[in-house]
């Protein structure tokens, strides 16, 4: 069979790379080693850990603020069984509305491992052993293979007590104690969602930070956040030397980065959550002679294209943030540039997202960032606590903080933390792509009483100091 466009990897941007190609009237094929679609994300990633974080805040929201609310709830328990179900339906009923979509755009689906022959010859092996070798005859290809867990071989990653965020939504009981190694998105979500079901966590991390790669200001608020509310224990500033498995419990061993002092810590598990790697694995990229970078990345040029014309690579295998939605828009850019057009992707308006309670989100360029590039900038600053909204439905913590220009007011960074923070920082990506000033975004209306007015005050205190609620 011969198609215009393969795919290998169904995750987010395999599957809209995909999609966006077969609407634009290219023949398309697409390899998923599993047996369901949808990647890392759908199936062990994003959507299962946030089907975990509401259900496990949904709890924490009635055992301790209903009663301030005027609710009295009784008998309160976790049927953590059910909880897990009920994230298992959410990724199926996910996964198969991607399986939908690949036959409404007559998207061919190959299950097996798919790797190279040479350019424009993909094999396609099944994953267990069991059946026939496919061939197929291919134009141009797509690499959308993702990213798997880094686990160091110090860790001793078992998936029974060492595991990774793999294994920790898959657990068959809630553990009385959680070691989380690594303090930044993955760690403290999943942290976040056993410490909400009442488990004691510590999380141990390797910086003297929260949330390292974002900006000093976020984290240090999550990181009171977590003790306050959730009682997380933090250990900064330690390098992990060993993690054993001691039957019924793990033992971690650290040492202070700081002094040099030994931390011996014991829990039910430990979860390995230190970041991923780009996963290239058997893919017979030496067959066609794709290069990798220093980390492991295959190296693009600015259109996604490999060193080999016609081999693509897009998401978590090549430079940038492992983000889906940077895979998403990445899987466009490819079918769009392949088919002719002059699609664009302005990365530094790639927004991230941490989905605790209160949740993180972020865009643009950081107060560290700037004062490294030696930007002169303004900062407006405003803490929801001042916020109306906010104090109804008792969602005080966090603030909204922007960056701009000292002298251009170009608005250069957004950075927030706090209620629906996660649907509140489009605007100011939408606002940043068209080069909004702090003062325009201090004028737009803002409805009365929402949390979007937080967005509002901080352009306003970054614009003259001329904020009206603080």
């Amino acid at each position: 069979m011969k198609y215009d466009l393969t795919i290998i990897g169904s995750g987010p941007g395999g599957y809209v790379a995909a999609i966006r190609a077969a609407q634009l009237g290219q023949k398309v094929a697409i390899i998923e080693r599993y047996s369901t679609l949808g990647g890392t994300c759908l199936n062990v990633g994003c959507i299962p850990s946030k089907a975990l974080l509401d259900s496990s805040e949904h709890f924490h929201a009635a055992e301790k603020k209903f009663q301030d609310h005027g609710i009295n709830v009784s008998g309160l328990s976790v049927d953590f069984e059910q909880m897990v179900k009920r994230k298992d339906e959410v990724v199926s009923q996910t996964c198969a509305g991607v399986e939908f979509l690949m036959k409404k755009n007559k998207i061919t689906v190959y299950t097996g491992h798919g790797s190279f022959v040479s350019r424009n010859t993909i094999q396609i092996a099944p994953k267990d052993g069991e059946g026939e070798t496919q061939t197929i005859e291919t134009d141009k290809v797509i690499i959308a293979t993702g990213s798997k867990p880094v686990l160091p071989a110090a860790f001793n990653y078992d998936k029974q007590r060492v595991i990774s965020s793999t294994e920790a939504l898959t657990l068959k009981e809630v553990p009385k104690r959680l070691l989380v190694i690594g303090a930044g998105v993955i760690g403290l979500e999943l942290g976040s969602v056993y410490a909400r079901l009442g488990t004691e966590v510590e999380v141990i991390e390797y910086q003297n930070a929260v949330l390292g790669g974002m900006d000093a200001d976020l984290g240090k608020e999550m990181r009171k956040v977590l003790k306050k509310e959730l009682k997380i224990k933090f250990h900064l500033n330690h390098k992990v030397e060993t993690v054993e498995n001691l039957g019924e419990e793990v033992k971690l061993v650290a040492e202070s980065r700081k002094d040099g002092k030994k931390l011996e810590l014991q829990a039910d598990y430990c979860l390995v959550a230190i970041g991923r790697r780009p996963y290239t694995d058997a893919l017979g990229l030496e067959n066609v002679g794709v290069e990798l970078d220093e980390r492991g990345r295959i190296k693009i040029d600015n259109h996604m294209q490999t060193n080999v014309e016609g081999i693509f690579a897009i998401g978590d295998v090549v430079r940038g943030a492992m983000l889906a939605h940077k895979a998403e828009e990445e899987g466009v850019y490819v079918a769009e540039y392949i088919s002719g057009q002059k699609p664009h992707i302005n990365y530094n308006l790639i927004p991230g997202v941490v989905y605790t309670w209160p949740e993180v989100a972020a865009v643009g360029q950081t107060e560290e960032e700037l004062k490294a590039a030696k930007v002169a900038y303004k900062v407006g600053k405003f803490p929801f606590k001042a916020l109306g909204r906010a104090r109804a439905s008792a969602d005080t913590n966090g603030f909204v903080k922007i960056l701009s220009d000292k002298e251009t007011d170009e608005v250069l960074g957004v950075h927030m933390i706090g209620a629906r923070c996660a649907d509140l920082i489009i605007e100011a990506v939408a606002a940043m792509e068209f080069r909004a000033s702090a003062e325009d975004m201090s004028r737009y209306s803002h409805p009365h009483p929402t949390f979007t007015e937080a967005v509002k005050e901080a352009a306003l205190a970054a614009t003259e100091d001329r904020a009206l609620h603080s």
